[in-house]
């Protein structure tokens, strides 16, 4: 008979939610060289008896940690589960075994864990949610943000404080608010590989083991640990996930190799898995909540610039695009085009949210009027650029909304779209979220180091002779914060507000107006 449920040394973390599904995810406890099989119980909200139990592995290359997918869920609906690991003894612990055979040597009546699963601290074991409503109608919000740095001499705690007012927030909202958030977004520099800087040694992570213990140590704080348990989270990467402005070229130097491997690995474990993972193992993604679309963009490692060269000539932000002579493969850039339009054509004026981790616009001071050579975000990258501006001009794709983090200063941007005799009838946005937690703020953020006004900045940029895209940028915000975005569909507005770490409202609201429906 196995030995009892132990309960999660990271996690649960609610993941990728549908109106009818949940992705569960945990690291198993720490133990000797076993095979950990994951044992989830779902509960009905208020229910003592689980409605469905389920095993799932939690691998050794990936830390023994994995999900578990439940479905068949009403929507809009409140649930509970509980999760543990179990360990199976094995002759060879190096003889690869399918999941079903080691499944056989554990109970076959699942019901058997019920007593187990009580007597887990609901404080790490037990992850609570509801289900994305089934339509649109009336609206909903979310929260987003990015960069968490982990502090530097008994500065976590700090770090983890603005995690508390996210919970209260949400927590608050469900019973205050007509449109709650159901879901949070954290845009990337979930953990900070290199504490210092790349080319410092101590604080950075080069091994797998440095790597597992950034994560560890990130997604253990209390307050993350509750929010991340009582929310759906969805992640994506940026550099400091690897280390410090990542490009593909890097990957010529053999010992950058290795970090990067292990740097991947140790990602998608944490990270990666609990999300859709619905092109391949691509780590862009996308989903929907009530109908409304989302697209990830992994801006990071598909990047192709060379760090010793700051011409923007060969520069590609998603990857390289599609060739003539391969028609059967499609990159990242292309697989986002085709979405922007198909979205366009199967839900009309929606809003369409695009997390790019790197700030789509305001442009840095230093970038303007096509000067993007050391930028890190989209103005190194005018071709890419380009060709997503391209597609919403070509397409009438209305109503795109760029969710970015990165640059430790919230704000947000009206982009226009304008021909020598005047502007198109087309609307996007940009909205930026960040820092979590960011201890210098006289080391960047600073709004003035911004474009405001691209027209009256001179950084308008041509997409195809006739067209140029400006914007205007407001609502700066460089304190610690995160924001919540409302989509409310009777006025036909996102409402963005931004929060300090302790949950005050920094500021008036900032309304956007979307092109109507």
């Amino acid at each position: 008979m196995p030995q009892m449920l132990r309960p999660p040394s990271v996690g649960p973390i609610v993941g990728h939610t549908t109106d009818t599904s949940v992705r569960l995810w945990i690291r198993a406890a720490d133990v000797p060289d076993l095979r950990t099989v994951g044992v989830a119980a779902l509960y009905e909200w208020g229910r003592s008896a689980p409605r469905e139990v389920r095993y799932f592995r939690l691998h050794r290359e990936y830390d023994r940690t994995g999900t578990v997918d439940f479905e068949g869920l009403q929507p809009n609906t409140r649930y509970t589960a509980r999760l543990g690991s179990v360990t199976v003894d094995s002759l060879d612990s190096e003889l690869i075994v399918e999941d079903d055979e080691v499944f056989e040597r554990l109970p076959k009546d699942l019901k058997v864990w019920r007593e187990d699963f009580l007597r887990l601290d609901p404080e790490v074991s037990e992850a609570t949610f509801t289900t994305h409503p089934s339509s649109e109608d009336g609206g909903f919000s979310f929260l987003m943000g990015s960069c968490r740095y982990p502090g530097l001499m008994g500065q976590s705690k700090r770090s983890d404080e603005i995690f508390q007012a996210m919970l209260r927030h949400v927590e608050l909202a469900r019973n205050e608010e007509a449109l709650p958030p159901r879901f949070v977004l954290m845009m990337g520099d979930q953990i900070y590989a290199d504490k210092l800087n790349r080319s410092i040694p101590m604080g950075r992570a080069d091994t797998w083991r440095e790597f597992q213990e950034r994560y560890v140590e990130a997604f253990t704080t209390p307050y993350i640990r509750q929010l991340m348990r009582s929310v759906p989270t969805y992640m994506i990467l940026d550099d400091h996930e690897i280390e410090d402005n990542w490009v593909q070229a890097r990957l010529k130097d053999a010992l950058k190799r290795d970090l990067f491997h292990n740097a991947i690995r140790a990602y998608m474990s944490y990270q990666w898995v609990h999300g859709p993972r619905n092109f391949d193992k691509r780590i862009h993604y996308s989903f929907d909540c009530a109908r409304v679309p989302f697209f990830v963009l992994d801006g990071r490692t598909q990047r192709i610039r060379d760090d010793a060269n700051a011409s923007l000539l060969g520069n590609h932000l998603l990857g390289y695009p599609a060739k003539e002579s391969a028609p059967g493969f499609k990159g990242q850039l292309d697989q986002f085009c085709d979405w922007l339009v198909a979205m366009q054509e199967q839900r009309g004026n929606v809003p369409k949210f695009v997390v790019s981790p790197g700030v789509f616009v305001p442009n840095e001071v230093g970038s303007r009027g096509g000067r993007g050579g050391s930028s890190d975000s989209w103005p190194a990258f005018p071709e890419t650029r380009r060709r997503v501006l391209s597609t919403l001009v070509d397409n009438g794709v209305q109503n795109v909304v760029f969710l970015s983090g990165d640059v430790h200063c919230s704000n947000v941007s009206e982009i226009s779209f304008e021909k020598r005799r005047g502007k198109l009838p087309l609307k996007a946005f940009s909205i930026v979220s960040s820092a979590f937690y960011w201890p210098f703020p006289f080391a960047d953020g600073d709004p003035l180091g911004f474009v405001h006004d691209s027209k009256a900045e001179q950084d308008g940029f041509d997409i195809d002779g006739s067209v140029t895209m400006h914007y205007r940028t407001r609502g700066f915000e460089q304190d610690d914060n995160f924001t919540q975005v409302t989509y409310d569909t009777a006025r036909n507005a996102l409402v963005v507000r931004n929060f300090s770490r302790k949950g005050k409202l920094l500021k008036e609201p900032n309304e956007l107006k979307l092109a109507a429906r």
